[in-house]
């Protein structure tokens, strides 16, 4: 087990790297933003919905991810249901919701930080359509675009699913989450469904540029089957097979996501441990 000094240390290495990766861009002239300086790491999410570990590894596809890339095998997702998860993971607080019914909520978010700190995003919604970020006919469900809570509205980051290939084959942002629909995130489907879906899209990730040149690709299950244990299973798509038996979380989750992208740390993931033991410092 990695032990508090030990995180703080490999947490300043990747923090240094940054850093320094940016530093080098400077001192040749690059007059790029900070989300478009080349060398960064580009870092993807995934979340899935409402299986136990031992359901989410029945699907053949997200058993041979967790046999050859990072798994975290003492992951919880934070409350039952699913809307306190999704605003976990994208902002460090639950905001006190306790259903899965819309709600305005500020603007103190993970997307909006990374708008004022110049990084590029998008989070693709399987589904979006015409009727927008809160009427969009099921498949689609708003319930699992949190971004559409922070300021009422989503930015214009948000968009259809459709768009992902395009994205990652000509401009991918520094920071990609998807949503798939409601059917293939398996809340209305079996598992077998959203493991081809994953075969599929995880396979256009891995075949891409941005995540051969130091991209990380998260996948998680927004919360369990309804236990009280609520473990659920994640993966750290990267370089190598490693296996943590850390207590992590969504606010983990989230703090990692801010550390590689080089922001601060929202809410409960300030005090989050982030998964650095299943993050290859060498970026």
């Amino acid at each position: 087990m990695i032990n508090r000094a030990t995180r703080k240390i490999k947490r300043l290495q990747l923090l240094a790297r940054i850093v320094l990766l940016a530093a080098n861009l400077g001192a040749c002239g690059g007059s790029a933003t900070h989300g478009d300086l080349p060398g960064l790491p580009h870092v993807f999410v995934i979340v899935m919905e409402n299986r136990t570990v031992a359901e989410a590894l029945g699907g053949p596809f997200t058993a041979s991810l967790a046999s050859q890339h990072g798994v975290a095998s003492n992951y919880r997702a934070i409350t039952h249901p699913s809307v306190p998860n999704y605003l976990a993971l994208t902002s460090g607080s639950t905001w006190g919701i306790t259903d899965d019914s819309y709600h305005v909520l500020p603007k103190q978010d993970l997307g909006t930080q990374l708008t004022t700190a110049g990084i590029t995003w998008r989070a693709y919604m399987e589904g979006l359509g015409d009727g927008g970020c809160l009427n969009s006919p099921v498949p689609y469900d708003p319930g699992h675009n949190p971004f559409a809570f922070y300021g009422g509205r989503c930015p214009s980051n948000v968009v259809p699913f459709t768009a992902f290939a395009g994205d990652l084959a000509n401009n991918t942002a520094r920071f990609s989450w998807i949503t798939p629909d409601r059917c293939h995130d398996t809340h209305d489907c079996p598992v077998a469904t959203g493991d081809q879906w994953l075969r599929q899209t995880v396979g256009q990730i891995k075949s891409s540029t941005a995540w051969k040149n130091h991209g990380f690709l998260f996948i998680t299950w927004d919360e369990d089957d309804g236990s009280a244990d609520n473990r659920v299973l994640t993966l750290v798509v990267a370089s190598g097979h490693r296996e943590s038996k850390a207590a992590y979380d969504h606010y983990s989750l989230l703090a990692t996501i801010e550390d590689l992208l080089g922001v601060g740390r929202l809410g409960a993931a300030a005090q989050a441990h982030a998964m650095l033991d299943l993050v290859p410092v060498g970026i």
